[in-house]
């Protein structure tokens, strides 16, 4: 299975986007999302966040906070489980990005950005800093439905666990 990190960053009442437009061949080219990428071998999802979010903006996030899970059983071919963080607190300064422009969107903006659809389900949860689990079903990229809900997080840390042990 396919693992992957996504982190969304606070500052205020502002989050920061990433409008992916800039890599070729990009499956995300045209859609906002938060920073994030694939967890490599031997790595924690919590390690793979800092990793990317650096990588990706030049910010050191401290501290994230795993609030959601996101499982895809078929997204472009690939069962994936994404590992949804939100920090408020970070070190540097924003730098270029290779995938795309970065830009802190107000909250109440998020939602009318160009998302993919099932972000638009999980995204007020985010939004509010409720934890949460997913599960999404896609036709390679064709969004076919899913249901996202409110949990605690034991019911979160069972949730992953259980769709590991499906592998």
């Amino acid at each position: 299975m396919l693992e992957t990190t996504l982190c969304y960053i606070f500052k205020d009442e502002k989050v920061l986007m990433l409008y992916r437009n800039k890599k070729e061949k990009d499956v995300h080219e045209g859609k906002w999302n938060g920073l994030g990428g694939k967890v490599e071998a031997n790595e924690t999802t919590l390690e793979c966040v800092i990793r990317e979010v650096l990588e990706e903006s030049g910010l050191k996030i401290i501290e994230p906070s795993l609030i959601g899970a996101c499982y895809y059983p078929n997204f472009n071919g690939l069962e994936e489980m994404m590992y949804v963080y939100v920090a408020k607190q970070y070190e540097g300064k924003i730098s270029e990005c290779d995938e795309g422009e970065l830009h802190w969107m107000m909250k109440n903006e998020i939602m009318n950005l160009n998302v993919w659809e099932s972000d638009r389900l999980f995204l007020p949860y985010v939004l509010n800093e409720d934890y949460f689990v997913a599960q999404f079903q896609y036709d390679e990229f064709d969004f076919i439905g899913g249901e996202c809900k409110v949990v605690t997080p034991l019911i979160l840390e069972k949730f992953i666990e259980s769709k590991k042990r499906t592998v």
